[in-house]
């Protein structure tokens, strides 16, 4: 349940303008910027957080960029060539942002919201689902690997394949990837969606620490692929199931 801002709370220093969002949620519209400045962000807005802070979405793009995660190896960054690689404390291995990617930062009291971390975890990836059910493309999860999957042989139609599998991505390809840390049962980090960008750069990683990991967006699948829609029905789905 959010609660209502107070007017030293509304508009914090440095943030975008907040606006009335989906389910009760604060909005904030970041548009084109630096991954470290949202990172410095989120930290300060947890940081400064009280019981009564309302909880916020914001939408973002990242010029290009890796981050690596806390349990981040180099060896998974294979040639990162003239794209930054920054540190991040949130969980997980590296990863690539980029434009034509919809980032959605969800800033969540669990412990208002009355959930733990396993569950909210669960509830970003079925926002991500839906988001996707709404461009016909038919996303899952995989065992033990945080993110959005599809099947490539039929994004349209088929789910995980069925029966034993030696090779757990063989045919499938990951679009979207999910990191999170959690300070004082807040949260912050959050889920990027793979819309209309240039996948190259994740050749030059194991992406999210998987060697050989397939990474697709929804124009190379043949979906509807406008990131200003995809970012609205995200955080619209996202609201939704962090708002009870």
């Amino acid at each position: 349940m959010n609660v209502s801002p107070s007017a030293a709370e509304a508009d914090p220093a440095g943030l975008p303008p907040a606006e009335a969002g989906p389910a009760g949620f604060i909005l904030r519209r970041w548009g084109v910027v630096e991954y470290a400045r949202t990172f410095a962000a989120m930290q300060a807005f947890t940081a400064a957080r009280s019981p009564q802070t309302p909880d916020e979405l914001w939408l973002v793009t990242h010029p290009p960029v890796f981050t690596q995660g806390v349990a981040g190896r180099p060896e998974h960054l294979l040639a990162p060539g003239d794209i930054p690689v920054v540190p991040s404390n949130r969980g997980g291995q590296v990863t690539y942002h980029g434009p034509g990617q919809v980032v959605v930062y969800p800033l969540v009291d669990l412990r208002r919201l009355g959930i733990y971390v396993k569950e909210y975890v669960f509830r970003l990836e079925a926002a991500v689902i839906q988001t996707l059910e709404a461009v016909g493309v038919v996303g899952f999860r995989v065992e033990s690997a945080p993110g959005i999957y599809v099947n490539l042989a039929d994004p349209f139609q088929a789910g995980l394949p069925a029966g034993p599998r030696q090779d757990p991505f063989a045919g499938l390809g990951k679009v979207a990837q999910l990191g999170i840390k959690v300070s004082g049962h807040c949260t912050y980090h959050g889920v990027s969606l793979n819309v209309a960008m240039d996948l190259k750069p994740f050749l030059r990683i194991n992406p999210c620490g998987y060697a050989g990991l397939a990474t697709v967006d929804l124009a190379t699948l043949g979906a509807p692929s406008d990131p200003e829609a995809v970012a609205e029905r995200l955080a619209e789905r996202l609201a939704h199931h962090l708002s009870r």
